[in-house]
């Protein structure tokens, strides 16, 4: 009939509809967009696709992602409201509100988060200039003070603050799992909190970190030589394999005891390296973790097979914030800057090469109390 209504073109109302969307595979990784939040982003769809979604989302929005947002997507399998920045290729802002739910599969098993977003530029921008206005009139306030009391109280609220309710609420996880009896997805719900408690706890660990070699306080480390070094990077390994079960570690520790370290700073600096095998290795061929004293200097190194680096890639690798190709989901991107920040608080270097054949993170410091790295 002349006067009947054209159907609707689906594909043409994905594309073109003016809303985003954007599909996300269970390893955080965008699998499908539509041509409106490409346009908002300065992309083109396809290069969208195989981009972390954390590539595209500012850094406050990866803290509420990482410890609010994916843990209640898990438990209720949908959110709505949520306000994020996105980034441009050009890395300007764009804020949007938005939903998401899941996408399972008929065994329950998790397919895709799927985001529906909306622009709200003139909304969240109102909303700033409240805030904006509110912290210079503080700003202005709080002008002559010492610099060195506002790095200490920003240390404090990580420290105390946020550190001691996540103990508490970790403690109440655990008393639930021992006396209660739960159902199984009350199990899975405790579960859930608990990894959630774990990310943010290391999240809290990574800032406070960061608040101190960035803000000018700098690592804190206690050196000495009172205990031997060896056994407390063992328990570095063991831990690495007990939580990594598909990667094969093969350690190797030749230390002349004792070492002049802070040794639970080393320890941080070769969990984050292993970490780091971990997530950018390949399985098919063992991580080697190797730790010996080498004349007046203490080398730790940890290789790994898979793609090689690209130079481009390396001279930002220290940098905080940056993730990679192929970032993991429970971090912020600061474990190999806190590495070096720590090779570099005992007068130490912290190197990487990377051929075809592996991927090597060479930690180099003097062994002996003013002592020399030597060869």
């Amino acid at each position: 009939m002349s006067d009947q209504l054209p159907l609707e073109d689906f594909e043409d109302l994905y594309e073109t509809a003016p809303c985003g969307y954007v599909s996300i595979s269970p390893d955080g990784h965008i699998v499908k967009a539509n041509r409106t939040i490409a346009q908002w982003l300065g992309f083109e769809p396809d290069e969208l696709v195989a981009k972390a979604l954390h590539d595209i989302i500012s850094f406050g929005a990866r803290i509420a992602f990482e410890t609010h947002l994916a843990p209640l997507l898990r438990m209720q399998g949908h959110v709505h409201e949520i306000a994020l920045d996105l980034l441009t290729s050009g890395g300007e802002k764009v804020p949007v509100f938005g939903n998401a739910a899941e996408k399972r599969g008929p065994d329950g098993r998790h397919l895709f988060t799927r985001l529906t977003l909306f622009k709200a530029v003139d909304r969240r921008t109102y909303e700033r200039t409240l805030v904006d206005a509110r912290g210079k009139a503080e700003a202005e306030s709080r002008a002559y003070r010492d610099a060195a009391l506002l790095r200490d109280r920003f240390i404090a609220v990580l420290g105390h603050d946020l550190r001691n309710p996540l103990a508490a609420t970790a403690a109440g996880i655990g008393l639930l799992r021992r006396s209660e009896q739960l159902s199984e997805r009350g199990r899975t719900i405790l579960d859930e909190m608990n990894g959630s408690v774990g990310r943010a706890s290391a999240l809290v660990n990574d800032l406070l970190d960061l608040a101190r070699g960035s803000l000018g306080g700098g690592f804190l480390i206690e050196r000495n030589a009172d205990a031997p070094l060896t056994p407390a990077l063992m328990q570095v390994v063991a831990e690495a394999r007990s939580v990594s079960t598909e990667s094969q570690i093969d350690a190797h520790f030749d230390i002349e005891e004792p070492v002049y370290c802070d040794r639970g700073r080393i320890g941080q600096l070769a969990a984050n390296l292993l970490a780091n095998a971990v997530t950018h290795g390949s399985p098919e061929r063992p991580i080697e973790f190797d730790a010996s004293t080498r004349g007046e200097a203490f080398v730790l190194s940890v290789a790994n097979a898979g793609e090689q680096i690209p130079k481009d890639v390396i001279d930002r690798l220290f940098q905080p914030f940056f993730r990679g190709s192929r970032p993991s989901q429970n971090g912020l991107g600061l474990g190999l800057f806190i590495a070096w920040e720590i090779a570099k608080a005992h007068d130490g270097q912290l190197d990487v090469s990377s051929t075809e054949e592996e991927t090597r993170f060479t930690f180099t410091m003097p062994a002996r109390r003013g002592g020399s790295q030597g060869q």
